[in-house]
């Protein structure tokens, strides 16, 4: 029996296919989030790179920024939950997940089935989200996915003191001016965001183990300065940029299961 789950989020569109709930038999994403052509595209891109078509998908659940516009979907679920589920999934030991979206950022915890015990997130401010590191890069004129990189090559962080999106960019251009070196401002960014997304973490209480979630998990500074904030280590899976879409059509399977329990 196969599921999917499509995770839409602001900034990109993610999609998986399980197979009785146990195996990833595909997984597609698309760079561009809800609002665009990215839904209808990774929703394609999936059945295509299984091999099948949508009459062998027996149920779709949708998360993420921009579910409830998804219309292939029967059902949708918050996007905490589906991380929850989905992170579980990728490492059954985790117990505290954050994630850094392009909208917002989040900390929950997790009980060792996945459910969701409890949550804090930030969709108030820029600052410590997705769409604040684009809009560094652009400053810095430098590739977001090198930043992490760049970031680990610093010697003395910069401290970026603002904790408004739209200051901290004016402090981020008076600092290249004044000729500090790009990996430095980088990485007092990177602290910056972290000191921001780990008050959430411990306001919800950080138990071990801790993973990350999302696609700014992949950025090895962002794992690094979280790390060094909550004091402990951060376990990134694989696939975590996949992490809500996986949740998605593990609750998909689960919706099939009730189903046929109550028949």
């Amino acid at each position: 029996m196969l599921t999917m789950g499509v995770d839409i989020g602001s900034t990109t569109s993610k999609a998986v296919i399980l197979e009785d709930g146990t195996e990833m038999i595909a997984k597609y994403i698309v760079p561009v989030g809800t609002g665009t052509r990215g839904p209808a595209e990774v929703y394609q891109g999936v059945l295509d790179q299984a091999g099948i078509t949508r009459t062998e998908i027996a149920r779709v659940v949708a998360t993420g920024y921009g579910r409830l516009n998804f219309k292939m979907a029967d059902r949708e679920l918050s996007e905490v939950s589906c991380h929850g589920r989905g992170s579980h999934f990728l490492l059954p030991n985790v117990r505290t997940v954050i994630d850094i979206g392009g909208q917002d950022a989040k900390a929950f915890l997790i009980d060792s089935h996945g459910g969701l015990k409890d949550f804090m997130m930030n969709d108030k401010c820029a600052a410590g989200t997705g769409r604040f590191m684009e809009a560094m890069a652009r400053v810095l004129d430098v590739d977001i996915e090198a930043m992490g990189d760049l970031s680990l090559e610093s010697k003395k962080p910069v401290a970026i003191s603002s904790t408004c999106a739209v200051f901290a960019e004016s402090e981020v251009i008076s600092r290249l001016s004044g000729g500090e070196e790009i990996a430095d401002i980088i990485a007092g960014i990177h602290n910056s965001i972290a000191k921001k997304v780990s008050g959430l973490a411990i306001r919800v209480g950080v138990i071990p183990e801790v993973a990350m979630s999302g696609g700014v998990a992949k950025n090895k500074g962002i794992v690094k300065a979280m790390e060094q904030e909550l004091k402990c280590s951060i376990e990134v899976p694989k696939d975590c940029q996949m992490a809500g879409a996986i949740g998605a059509a593990l609750f998909a399977w689960q919706d099939l299961e009730r189903k046929s329990k109550s028949i």
